[in-house]
Order: structure tokens, then sequence, then C-alpha cells
């Protein structure tokens, strides 16, 4: 058995290390679990990003990462880059198991696990993330100027990101599997209505093909036939949706249908009091570092006044009967 920490925060990336920095700011020691495979988030796989606050010129992704990370270690945060794969969150003391059997304990958590984009298992496709492969339009639509893009997915994801990619592409091809979109209509209605917009329906994506080490096409498959084409872009952006990190805590916290941590807004406080949530693993509608780094802050603060809550005897409101 540890010591009982004041925080711990399960998860690194932008609100990981935002709410580490702002806890041992406020002299509360936090212990942060970073993964041993995901360390600094889904921004690691971001070649550059231009539209973080603060960076004029830009920023590369992993550095980015490495920069947060170092200044919430200037000031003492202790970072570890294992798994938690275990948690009982329900007492008023939390216990975290790591993958070498240590249980820590905490008298708050901060949950930042993320959440990852669903991937078309396809070869290639990882080897060429940020080299023409993106699953974000709004972080990466901007090397594309003048291309032909292809977007793959039919919901409201898929035509919000393919009508975004029009503000920069020569053209966008859809490819959906199925011959109707399960986007909502007017999501739908906007896409039909912009003529760089094409759609490939009931169409897959059976390759993708390299060059150089950068993106040299797609193969398509006709679903109902079995037919392949080739299609010439240097572009797939994958809209196929997200899945939260969330099955360490099933059964204990909260989740919507899709998984995602349910909080009490505009607080992070989830349904177990002392237990706090940020980041892409409550956000499915923004998912941006900007916004992810913010939560990460709130979490921090609403640690702090819980805490403090302890400190001077008080219960404070029940987090279960503040969430939806």
């Amino acid at each position: 058995m540890s010591e009982i920490r004041n925080v711990v925060i399960i998860g690194s990336g932008p609100a990981g290390y935002t709410a580490a920095l702002y806890t041992v700011r406020a002299q509360l020691k936090p212990l942060l679990f970073g993964s041993s495979i995901f360390v600094g988030g889904s921004l690691t796989t971001t070649t550059e990003v231009e539209n973080f606050p603060g960076f004029p010129e830009g920023v590369d992704g992993p550095a980015l990462m490495e920069d947060m990370r170092a200044q919430a270690e200037k000031f003492g945060a202790e970072m570890i880059d294992d798994d938690i794969v275990s948690v009982d969150l329900t007492g008023d003391i939390k216990l975290l198991t790591d993958s070498a059997g240590t249980v820590h304990r905490a008298k708050t958590v901060i949950i930042a696990t993320g959440s990852g984009y669903r991937k078309l298992g396809l070869p290639n496709e990882d080897e060429l993330s940020g080299r023409g492969v993106s699953w974000c339009a709004t972080c990466d639509g901007f090397f594309f100027r003048d291309r032909d893009i292809v977007v793959v997915g039919g919901g409201d994801t898929a035509m919000e990101e393919a009508t975004f990619l029009t503000r920069f592409a020569k053209s966008v091809t859809v490819v959906h599997r199925r011959s109707t979109l399960r986007a909502s209509k007017v999501m739908q209605n906007r896409a039909f209505a912009n003529d760089k917009i094409s759609f490939a329906f009931d169409s897959e994506i059976a390759e993708i093909k390299e060059s150089n080490g950068m993106l040299g096409g797609v193969v398509l498959r006709d679903v109902l036939s079995g037919a392949t084409r080739d299609l010439d872009t240097t572009g797939l952006f994958i809209a196929i949706g997200h899945d939260p990190r969330t099955e360490l805590f099933k059964g204990q916290l909260g989740l919507d249908d899709n998984g995602y941590i349910k909080v009490a807004s505009p607080s992070t406080r989830t349904n177990i009091p002392g237990v706090f949530a940020a980041g892409d693993v409550v956000d499915h509608t923004y998912r941006q570092a900007i916004t992810a780094a913010a939560s990460g802050c709130a979490a921090a603060l609403d640690v702090e006044r819980h805490l403090a809550t302890l400190a001077d005897g008080r219960e404070g409101l029940t987090a279960a009967a503040a969430v939806a």
C-alpha cells in the first residue's frame, strides 16, 4: 500500500498535464499515470498544431505535449508512464492498482483517459498518420490546400469534416459503406449542396497506398459487386467515430449511451464524490486540445475545492445527485 495522495490523475494529454500543473501549483502533490503506450495522448500523432494559442508559427504535437509535461514536472508533479489496470472508486479513499500490482490510494481522482479515433484497421494506416492520413479536419485541413481529399464515414462528423475541408481542398470525396447517409438531414443537405463534395456510396477503402513515405492514393471496393478501383488522393480523413477510454470505470461511474463519463456540467464532478473527469473522456462535441486543457484546469480547481471542503469537515454537494 502506498501513502494516501491528495490526488491521482489517470491519463496524460492536454487535460491530464494541465490538471497536474494546476494541482501541483496548489501544493496538492499530484501523481499522474500517463499510460505505458499513449503517453501524451492523441496529440502525439499530430505532426503540426497551428490552432493552439500562443504558437504563431505552429508547434509540433509531440513537442507541445513534452513541454506541457515538463512545465508540470518543473513545479514538482510526479509522473509515472504506467497503466492503472483496476480501480475501486467507491470509498472515501480511492484505490488504484498499477500494472505491477501496486495499490495507490488517493482522496481524489481526476480521470483524463481521453478517447481514441476508430480506425479502418488497414496496412499503412498508422504508418501514414500525419503523412496524408488524418482523423481531425480542424487539426490538419489547412495542410491540404488545393488537394483532392477523401473522407470516410456517413454520420454527422463525416459531413462536418467534409464540409469544413472544402475551405481548403480542390475536391472532397465522401466514401460510405451504405447507399444512404446516417447524418442528420441538415448535415446531409449542407454536404449535398456543396459543389466540391462528391459521394462514393456502397464503397469502402480496401487499400491505403504509400508513395515515398506519403499517402499515394487509395483503392475503393464496391461492397455490392466486390469491384475495385483506384482513387488518386493525397489526403485521407477517417471520420467513423470515437471510442472513449472508459472500460476501466464501467460499473462504477455513470456513463452515457456512447460510453462517455457523465459529469455535473459545468463542473467536472462525476456521480462518485471525489472523482472528477476531464478532456475527451467526457467531451464528444469539441474534442480539441484547447478545450481538453481547459477542462483539465476545471477538474484541478474542482479537486482543490473538494479537498478544502473535506478539510473543513463539510460534506458539500453529493455528486450523485448533481449528475443527470
